[in-house]
């Protein structure tokens, strides 16, 4: 289930998330990469996803970067970021894995 804040994904259990970086540049690393390799199967034409440098400013600022996209077969893809410690969501634990 989607939750109702982006930050609330990081009171899910640890089975729950892919991954941890300590360095926004490996977040963005792998928020490149997963996107791209999903793009084939996106159903019609979308916006240029933010680039490497854009998502490291974010996730620096405490920010998040959030993407979805649908496509073949009626599904949807969401490939998420979520900052931490977190700018709005200070009382959130970040996730240890």
């Amino acid at each position: 289930m989607t939750p109702l804040e982006s930050a609330d994904r990081l009171l899910r259990a640890a089975s729950r998330i892919d991954a941890t970086f300590a360095e926004p540049k490996e977040a963005a690393d792998w928020y490149t990469e997963t996107v791209a390799e999903h793009a084939p199967t996106f159903a019609g034409t979308y916006g240029e996803a933010p680039g490497r440098a854009e998502i490291v400013r974010r996730l620096t600022a405490g920010e998040d970067v959030v993407g979805g996209w649908w496509v073949v077969g009626g599904r949807f893809l969401s490939v998420n970021l979520i900052a931490c410690p977190h700018r709005i969501r200070t009382e959130y634990a970040c996730p240890a894995l």
